[in-house]
């Protein structure tokens, strides 16, 4: 006799019923604050179906014990599925930051249409949330269709559930994007072959202190794709990270601050530890600083990402400063711990936050060509978080949770560290903040499509915004985090939503508008180069220059 397993039967789609679900954060005191602004989008797009003849019936209760209704581990989001009709129209509705591998696991095997949907606020990162979502489930291979409003009560968000209700997909405009084929022999187009066959043939090695963070399924590169790049993992283990930091002396720890010091570099500091910036937490991040070179130098480490958000946070102070610090070339001078050399000396070590792998093959790529054009290869992967309408242009809110590079605020004296919100980041640790100087850049961003690689690159203008429109901002999002007011060229708000595959983008300045042109043209030859699909967002390459 066998225990043959009992097989749950699922339940049946009722006619005229949407089922919804709501991934969230790991961390329960993001979840309990978040909770009223989901409640009242969850609440807004009923409105919304209702006025449209359809009812919602929620896949999962709120946990009044918890104090929110999010899906908070897989577990959790495995067993909603279960309960599911898994050929019922379902929409994963967010209004918040959420963890994508909590609800991965269901929507690969659920076969009814599935749609993500956000409120179109800066307040909690819904934005954000639904953006990792898109691409978790494009690198995934699962069809969904996205939609996003202030309150889905605009014509253009009900016309787009009407049309999902009645099609099961939603047809955004994409028109904006052209696929890349270079022609012509530019030394634009020369330098970025040259750069991607000495990567391909001489190698890199990006180190990687834990991998998958915040369940950014997307920000996973498989070595399969990866190695035919040149670009190897050194898989390293943030344990290792703490107890380098445990080497670190105090007084090197001071050599740090006090160079930051002579630099201009501004904190806002408390004493207590719970709530405000503080001495001791400080020195702990200038020892992770120091020791994620020492690290990265045992290796030979060409760039290195460190997971932090889980694992860490409970450990130590946030790594965002040490970020910061590494991906500036003007940074406090390491040495290693003979005393014999300074470690990367006179350039950045660049830093892929969150472990989001895209920006590493992103930032390789940056660094070399920027360096090799005379440009400064400082890099950064920026949140996109929201925007508005602001004097007749569309200007975007990039704003990334902790840290960019000195040099993309205008300095160190254009810069500050204020300590992490303790919703996310329970022991503190300073950021690098400040407003993204005005100036022309280019921002991209690498992603998995059909089980390869595809970069989408385009040009956007930094703005200049008066004083207290940029406090508007900061305070409707997180006045902690560094932000920059951006413009893109050639895409609208709508298309670039339709479009991008994930969180974030990473963005890199170059002097003037036709620097940024050649520079975009540069680093468009050495993706292709390298066998990456390249699309060009808003812009055309004629010939390899704009």
């Amino acid at each position: 006799m066998y225990a043959f397993p009992q097989l749950i039967e699922p339940p049946a789609a009722e006619p005229g019923v949407v089922y919804t679900v709501a991934s969230g954060d790991l961390r329960q005191s993001a979840n309990q604050t978040c909770w009223p602004v989901q409640e009242k989008l969850e609440a807004d797009l009923a409105r919304a179906l209702g006025e449209l003849g359809w009812s919602v019936r929620r896949g999962h209760e709120a946990d009044p014990v918890k104090g929110h209704g999010f899906i908070d581990s897989q577990r959790a989001g495995i067993d909603v599925f279960r309960t599911l009709p898994p050929d019922a129209p379902l929409i994963v509705v967010e209004a918040v930051w959420q963890y994508s591998h909590h609800v991965l696991a269901g929507l690969r095997g659920h076969r009814g249409p599935v749609l993500i949907v956000a409120n179109w606020s800066g307040q909690w990162p819904g934005l954000v949330g639904l953006l990792n979502l898109a691409g978790s489930l494009t690198k995934a291979g699962r069809p969904y269709s996205v939609l996003w409003s202030e309150e889905f009560t605009d014509e253009w968000s009900r016309h787009g559930l009407k049309t999902w209700l009645e099609t099961g997909e939603i047809t955004h405009d994409t028109s904006h994007v052209t696929k890349y084929r270079p022609e012509g022999e530019s030394l634009e187009i020369a330098l970025g072959k040259a750069v991607a066959r000495q990567l391909a043939t001489e190698k890199a090695i990006i180190g990687v202190f834990d991998e998958g963070c915040m369940g950014m399924y997307n920000a996973i590169i498989d070595d399969e794709l990866l190695n035919p790049l040149g670009i190897y993992k050194e898989r390293l283990s943030q344990s290792a990270l703490v107890a380098e930091m445990q080497r670190v002396g105090d007084e090197e720890a001071g050599r740090v601050r006090a160079w930051l010091d002579r630099e201009g570099l501004t904190f806002h500091l408390g004493t207590d530890e719970a709530t405000e910036l503080t001495e001791a937490q400080l020195t702990s991040q200038f020892k992770m600083y120091v020791a994620a070179l020492r690290i990265a130098d045992d290796f030979g480490l060409d760039a290195v990402g460190i997971q932090y958000q889980q694992g860490l946070k409970d450990v130590v102070p946030a790594s965002d400063l040490a970020e910061g610090l590494l991906n500036n070339v003007s940074r406090p001078p390491v040495l290693s711990r003979d005393g014999s050399r300074e470690l990367y000396a006179g350039r950045p070590l660049p830093h892929f936050n969150e472990v989001d792998e895209g920006v590493a093959v992103d930032s390789l790529i940056t660094n070399r060509v920027w360096t090799a054009m005379g440009l400064d290869p400082a890099t950064t992967l920026h949140d996109i978080r929201w925007g508005e309408e602001y004097d007749g242009r569309f200007v975007w809110v990039f704003e990334i949770s902790g840290s960019v590079p000195a040099s993309h605020n205008g300095g160190y004296r254009a810069s500050w560290s204020m300590r992490q919100p303790p919703m996310y980041f329970p022991l503190g640790g300073g950021t690098l903040s400040g407003v993204s100087k005005p100036g022309e850049i280019v921002w991209s961003r690498v992603f998995i499509m059909g089980g390869e690689l595809h970069a989408d690159l385009g040009r956007a203008t930094v703005v200049e915004l008066p004083e207290e429109e940029t406090r508007r901002r900061l305070d409707a999002t997180t006045p902690q985090w560094p932000i920059m007011h951006a413009v893109l060229h050639g895409v609208t708000r709508d298309q670039f939503m339709a479009r991008h595959r994930a969180n974030h983008l990473n963005v890199a300045y170059a002097g003037d508008a036709d620097g940024a042109d050649r520079a975009l043209a540069a680093k468009a030859a050495a993706f292709a180069e390298l066998g990456v699909h390249v699309h060009l967002c808003g812009i055309s390459l004629e010939g390899g220059a704009l």
